[in-house]
């Protein structure tokens, strides 16, 4: 992903600056829903290439990038940079681990110093090439700021109409040598571990309140979940170990879906997917049909009003996925083509294999928006979940 070895092996060196306080709570940044999409089917293109994303990493061990034209489509966070301080939309991305600027809004600063280090990366949207530089950054409402950021700045670009990307990936992603802004923000004092918390809210349920979500940096923030965060291991199974991977299986009522077994859970996938066979056992126990237009599964009222939970069962837990969040948000249904305001899609679909690849699920922004999720980066990483008050609602 990066264009020379001694750019990697130069960011394993510790980065001096001055310290600041520790903080006992978390950095929280708001997040902003982007859709800019036309229809489903874009959507759909968009996870499909991130699927062949990580297949092409299983087979050939590298991530190629799988270009997506004109589409404009993600969740950023606004961070400042430098002096004068710049505001950057940076697409939050858990499937890589470097953050970069410079793709939309030009780098400009008097404070940033070039490292003289080329880097560049490849992503399912788009690429860029750059250089690496040092810079004071801003985090959360409270304007905190870290001196000597580093991060990198693109000279090119292609495929972004966003500023660049914050990764929030494993630093396994990065091979080890390039600190991830959470392990930055340790290394810097200003939070005490690298554990990242995400949390959405469902479309439609007064969002605009607050926001369209939030990420905390140091822990996760307390006011966005009840009772407690529970937590399983990253899965050792390839390719989903090298993610934010973990094992679970899948229950619909009663009917075995998924056995246990290793998947992702990752912000930048728009639906619920699921391995080949099991999807098969889903369709059939939901009487759901395909809609050749749009590529969803539909269903009769009479057949949701019958639909049962979506048990999944994680470390000692069952995460209970109620009908309504099985379902497409009808609010959008006027982005469905071979669809009336009415009708009702299913928001859980299959892979394009079968049990066993190692990338067996996908837990996608479906549900993301019904549990808080933690990515914990410590010595010993792991994913916590949590309920919210969104579990079980009724928006969709």
């Amino acid at each position: 992903m990066f264009s020379v070895a001694s750019f990697l092996a130069l960011l394993a060196l510790p980065v001096m600056g001055s310290p600041v306080e520790v903080r006992n709570s978390p950095i929280t940044l708001p997040m902003t829903r982007r859709l800019a999409f036309s229809n489903v089917s874009d959507l759909l293109r968009h996870d499909e290439a991130l699927i062949a994303a990580l297949t092409e990493y299983n087979a050939h061990g590298r991530r190629d990038s799988v270009p997506l034209k004109n589409f404009h489509w993600g969740y950023t966070v606004s961070v400042g940079i430098g002096n004068p301080t710049i505001i950057y939309d940076l697409i939050v991305d858990s499937a890589s681990a470097i953050t970069w600027v410079g793709g939309h809004t030009q780098y400009v600063s008097s404070t940033g110093t070039n490292i003289g280090v080329p880097m560049g990366g490849t992503y399912q949207y788009g690429s860029f090439q750059g250089t690496l530089f040092e810079d004071s950054m801003t985090f959360g409402t409270d304007e905190l700021s870290i001196d000597r950021m580093r991060f990198g700045v693109a000279s090119t670009s292609q495929g972004f109409t966003f500023d660049g990307v914050l990764g929030i990936g494993p630093r396994g992603l990065t091979r080890g040598t390039l600190p991830t802004v959470a392990d930055y923000l340790v290394q810097r004092h200003a939070i005490r571990e690298p554990i990242i918390g995400i949390f959405f809210q469902p479309i439609g349920v007064g969002a605009a309140l607050i926001g369209d979500g939030e990420i905390s940096f140091g822990g996760a923030n307390r006011q966005r979940y009840t009772g407690a965060v529970h937590y399983t291991d990253i899965t050792d199974i390839p390719p989903s170990s090298q993610y934010w991977g973990i094992n679970q299986g899948i229950t619909y009522g009663d009917t075995p879906i998924l056995d246990y077994t290793a998947g992702i859970v990752n912000c930048g996938y728009t639906f619920l997917y699921i391995a080949s066979d099991a999807f098969e056992r889903y369709q059939a126990a939901t009487g759901g049909t395909m809609n050749a237009a749009n590529g969803l599964l539909q269903i009769s009222l009479n057949q949701y009003l019958h639909l049962r939970n979506l048990y999944f069962h994680i470390g000692r837990l069952n995460y209970i996925f109620v009908p309504n969040a099985q379902i497409w948000p009808r609010s959008l249904n006027y982005r469905l083509d071979g669809g009336g305001d009415d009708d009702i899609f299913l928001v859980v679909k299959g892979l394009e294999f079968a049990t066993g690849s190692g990338l067996d699920f996908i837990n996608g922004y479906v549900f993301l928006q019904r549990f808080y999720v933690v990515f914990d980066g410590s010595i010993r990483p792991r994913v916590g979940f949590a309920r919210t008050p969104y579990s079980r609602d009724e928006s969709n």
